[in-house]
């Protein structure tokens, strides 16, 4: 018998990838501290503590991403 889980709505067939802390700041290319300052002001992904370890879910962390991107400027709007 098989029994798959639900996790935000979505159904998992394959386990999620954690994350550390230190991996998303690597993937973004900004320090730690910035990780935990998005944190403090609520804005930084969302984390699951597990003990004394925070991780990431891979899933979150790429929505998380999504919803971060600027839009393109416009054809007609000029810098100059």
């Amino acid at each position: 018998m098989t029994i798959y889980t639900e996790h935000d709505g979505r159904t998992d067939l394959a386990p999620s990838q954690w994350l550390s802390p230190t991996e998303i700041c690597n993937e973004l290319q900004i320090p730690l501290q910035t990780f935990y300052q998005w944190r403090v002001k609520g804005i930084g992904p969302r984390a699951y503590r597990f003990g004394r370890h925070l991780r990431i879910d891979r899933h979150d962390f790429d929505e998380w991403l999504q919803s971060h991107v600027e839009a393109a400027p416009s054809a007609g709007s000029s810098n100059h």
